[in-house]
């Protein structure tokens, strides 16, 4: 009874941390250290090159590049560069009928579809700028996006740069708006841990680098999450500007977005266990902490659950614990309201809000789980198409 009871309330407090107390650290430590860094003006604006990757974005890539030569930063130090993934559907020829325009525009082919991370590896060592900008095709930049991400390069500190998506509602589904709702709380982690040291991760969204910092990345590594640990590991840190925003539509079905965050977390699992070594304990455990308590604890969230149920069950079967009856009965109509959001999510019907939230929340941490116990399988990752309705 013992081991049970101390599981329970292990596993409780593991998933409360993910949630509450790891951000009130981070919430407290700013308070007494003070650590946010400040961009400092530059004299003259350097050459940025705005990477956009493309597989079959026929549907967005006209306003995408039109998006991008309105942008507010001068036009002769921004270079478009477009890597299209062996797309089929137009996307190529829409870029060459732009670049006839502008020749900021420059269209990187590559002769078969490879992924996104192949892509980069090719684009960047091609890139003129200095500070390289990644975005996605469907992703609209504010038209002070570049500029608010480039100002904090100023500071030698500063490796990379994450901005701020914001995710617009596809016809307000309930997969859109739980997306938006745990998005939300997400740029909120972000914009502390930035002031504790580096924002754990990119977003392919909206994330520039210094370019001498772009290290050649493996098939199957998810850039946005490796690029920033292999510039953190080199002694730099990592910035969120919320002033940096961009515009895209999160997916509208729960089964988009739970193979979305299956493939993202095999990918970012394969990355932290091959580049975790890169870092040094003593020197960099700032970092260390931010990444575990907000990506590696929270992989093995369904874990958890799993244990707080199972130990619920058997120490109202064992003994007589009151608190412990009225947890059963709570457990139980947590997962009873999640099996109820699947039914309609299933039979393609309005969900309502008391059981799309429960659903949603073990939906995403199984699809975690799921994406580590594919990596025990020796499933990779690589290329795949994109979760979105086309706008």
């Amino acid at each position: 009874m013992i081991v049970l009871y101390w599981l329970f309330w292990v596993a409780v407090l593991l998933l409360m941390y993910n949630y509450i107390f790891y951000p009130l650290i981070l919430y407290l430590y700013q308070k007494r250290h003070r650590n946010r860094l400040y961009p400092r003006p530059w004299s003259e604006w350097p050459p940025v090159t705005l990477i956009i990757s493309a597989f079959n974005e026929a549907a967005v890539m006209g306003k995408k590049l039109q998006n991008s030569i309105e942008l507010d930063y001068p036009a002769e130090k921004l270079e478009i560069l477009v890597v299209s993934d062996a797309s089929t559907d137009g996307t190529d020829e829409i870029v060459q009928r732009w670049m006839e325009q502008d020749e900021r525009i420059r269209l990187i082919r590559m002769p078969e579809r490879r992924g996104k991370t192949a892509g980069l590896n090719r684009a960047v060592p091609q890139a003129r700028g200095e500070i390289i900008i990644f975005s996605d095709a469907n992703a609209m930049y504010e038209k002070t996006a570049v500029q608010e991400l480039v100002r904090y390069f100023s500071d030698a500190r500063v490796g990379y740069v994450v901005g701020k998506a914001v995710y617009l509602e596809e016809n307000t589904s309930p997969a859109s708006f739980s997306e938006n709702i745990y998005w939300k709380y997400e740029l909120w982690i972000k914009q502390l841990e930035s002031d504790f040291h580096s924002v754990v991760g990119g977003d392919g969204a909206i994330y520039a680098i210094r370019r001498s910092l772009f290290d050649p990345l493996q098939a199957d590594d998810i850039n946005d999450f490796v690029n920033p640990l292999q510039i953190v590991a080199k002694g730099y840190r990592g910035i969120f500007n919320p002033n940096a925003v961009c515009y895209e539509y999160a997916a509208s079905e729960f089964m988009k977005e739970y193979w979305r965050k299956r493939r993202i977390v095999n990918r970012s699992w394969r990355a932290f266990k091959r580049y975790v070594k890169l870092f040094d304990l003593q020197k960099q455990w700032q970092f260390l902490f931010l990444l575990f308590s907000h990506k590696v604890i929270r992989w093995f969230n369904w874990v958890l659950l799993i244990i707080v149920y199972v130990t619920t069950i058997l120490i109202n079967l064992w003994d007589d614990a009151p608190l412990f009856r009225i947890m059963l009965i709570l457990e139980g109509l947590f997962v009873i309201f999640s099996v109820i959001g699947f039914w309609f999510d299933r039979k393609k019907r309005p969900i309502p809000i008391v059981f799309y939230l429960p659903y949603y929340y073990h939906l995403i941490n199984l699809a975690a789980l799921a994406g580590i116990v594919d990596d025990l399988r020796g499933k990779k990752y690589v290329k795949w198409d994109h979760v979105r309705v086309d706008h």
